[in-house]
């Protein structure tokens, strides 16, 4: 792989696990609203990565998608609260390995959450300092491989790879036309990749020691 000149992040399963989280964001709305419906960290953890409209088809069959979406905007705006006070898991290494990373290439996070969710992750992990620009689904409900192509353009990137860790994050860095670094350890599976990585501080050693 050429070396790039920016790394452009997913953030759930890549960055970090927020699955608690997020479920308990989608049963507080619905136990509010007195919807029989429960949602199961095993069940939200296979829908990491997609887009939202498809998450709340699955979460919602029986609703109309005015319903759906206006749920889904509950459930989101109390979502940024819950971050602050519950957090996910940051994986192991990413808080340094981005400290160092941020000394050598621009990087970014793209993800196809909700607008404002990625900002609300910053701000609880205390990363801002590392990340020059977010991307979220949410801001243009457009994919990631549209998405990509914004950021690329806005900022200039000559050379960005996209580092994600599902079948998805691969298809749409194929369409954006960029490298797709995969990390094993997240919530998906692929066997179309550039370049592997089992863990955060072998991806981070492998990019500080390009020359």
């Amino acid at each position: 792989m050429q070396k790039p000149d920016s790394l452009i992040f997913d953030m759930d399963g890549t960055l970090w696990d927020a699955v608690d989280t997020y479920a308990q964001s989608w049963n507080n709305v619905f136990q509010d609203m007195g919807i029989d419906i429960v949602v199961e960290r095993d069940n939200l953890a296979r829908m990491v990565g997609w887009e939202g409209k498809k998450v709340i088809k699955e979460l919602m069959p029986d609703f109309d998608d005015e319903k759906r979406q206006q749920i889904y905007a509950t459930v989101n705006a109390g979502r940024h609260s819950l971050i602050a006070t519950m957090g996910g898991t940051l994986y192991d290494g990413v808080r340094e390995g981005l400290h160092q990373l941020a000394t050598k290439y621009d990087l970014f996070i793209l993800s196809n959450c909700a607008k404002g969710i990625i900002r609300s992750f910053i701000d609880w992990a205390g990363i801002d300092e590392h990340i020059k620009d977010e991307f979220a689904y949410g801001v243009n409900y457009m994919p990631k491989n549209h998405n990509i192509k914004l950021l690329a353009e806005k900022h200039g990137l000559k050379n960005p790879v996209y580092i994600g860790d599902t079948l998805g994050d691969g298809e749409q860095s194929r369409i954006a036309g960029i490298p797709f670094v995969f990390v094993s350890y997240g919530f998906g599976e692929t066997d179309d990749y550039d370049m592997k990585f089992d863990n955060f501080r072998d991806l981070t050693e492998y990019f500080m020691g390009l020359e």
